[in-house]
């Protein structure tokens, strides 16, 4: 008889791993592929926005889309409501859409997503919606040490039926532990870091990246806007820093971010390091980085068709102004080096 259930045990789990892998989301090809999903997030919402101030609450939902030619999804998770600022500020909150607890969704292996959705239901915050998605497109051309999104045009359905459905762009972000993971690394959450004792190199090319969409609002100490990642390979090494939340930069410009009054800047749009000091020959190897990548950035957001032409002239004409100060080089020396943070 042993043999029988040992067969028996075996054509349960080759069917189950069968049917999973017909239905399972590929969580690179997921991320890498540049298309626009159609998708519909369906949950309580006139519930989830009572309570949406309340942290820890988890609202059962449904997410549905179809990927490709044949794969229709139609996943149970769950949704939890996300984020600060937003959280308290914009109609629709950014959320969090675990699948974890569910093996049978499709979206199984993409454990938790954060949902970045449009503060207000208006064209102008679409845009800006649009344009914090294309910030981490374009950080993607810098470092692959950064997170991946991908792009939705959602509905969001009323469970109870007492809001009316709406449609509007939002982006998925992928979990930190796959970037981690296929950057052979860890999410490092053991203890904070200085700035400064993160890996250098790393540090130079994200500090660079927030002056050039213009963000203050990240620091390393406080874990505020950023992760850390740490190499498995070597365990000596310093961890990798990882921006994310990019609504409050000047490149994104939206009508409620301000800068803190302690930085001596006006708006937004002021660009200002918060980068430490570093020699000339550390910053030309970041910065070249950057200037390989121009053309590749300007045309990422001139082809970009759902921007206006207004948003497109907008981001290009602000791009040139920091393409300017890197290619001249006492104004590089000035920016990154005297007027560089010292504390």
């Amino acid at each position: 008889m042993k043999p029988f259930f040992a067969a028996l045990l075996f054509f349960i789990v080759v069917t189950i791993n069968v049917t999973y892998g017909q239905k399972s989301v590929n969580k690179v090809k997921f991320f890498t592929d540049t298309s626009t999903v159609n998708a519909t997030l369906t949950l309580n919402i006139k519930k989830m926005l009572t309570k949406k101030d309340k942290v820890g609450i988890i609202f059962p939902a449904t997410f549905s889309c179809k990927l490709g030619d044949s794969l229709n999804i139609n996943d149970n998770m769950e949704v939890e409501v996300r984020g600060h600022f937003r959280r308290a500020y914009c109609y629709m909150p950014p959320l969090k859409l675990i699948y974890k607890h569910n093996p049978a969704a499709a979206f199984y292996r993409l454990k938790s997503l954060k949902l970045v959705s449009s503060c207000m239901p208006s064209r102008d915050d679409e845009q800006n919606l649009l344009k914090e998605f294309i910030a981490y497109k374009i950080y993607n051309m810098i470092t692959d040490k950064s997170f991946r999104v991908r792009l939705l045009n959602l509905s969001y359905q009323d469970s109870s039926g007492k809001k009316k459905t709406i449609t509007e762009h939002a982006f998925l972000m992928e979990d930190i532990n796959e970037l981690a993971k296929r950057n052979n690394c860890t999410d490092w959450t053991d203890k904070k870091f200085g700035t400064e004792a993160t890996d250098r190199r790393q540090m130079t090319i994200v500090a660079i990246f927030e002056y050039m969409i213009a963000n203050t609002d990240w620091s390393v100490p406080v874990d505020h806007n950023i992760k850390l990642i740490h190499s498995k390979s070597d365990s000596t090494s310093r961890p990798y820093v990882v921006p994310y939340d990019l609504d409050f930069s000047g490149f994104v410009n939206t009508n409620y971010s301000i800068p803190d009054e302690r930085l001596g800047i006006e708006t937004v749009r002021q660009r200002l390091y918060r980068g430490f000091p570093r020699t000339m020959e550390e910053l030309n190897a970041a910065l070249d980085i950057y200037k390989q990548q121009k053309e590749n950035i300007y045309a990422l957001i001139n082809n970009f068709n759902l921007f206006t032409h207004a948003t497109k002239k907008e981001l290009t004409d602000y791009l040139d102004e920091f393409y300017q100060t890197i290619n001249n080089p006492s104004e590089v020396k000035r920016t990154f080096i005297d007027h560089a943070r010292i504390q």
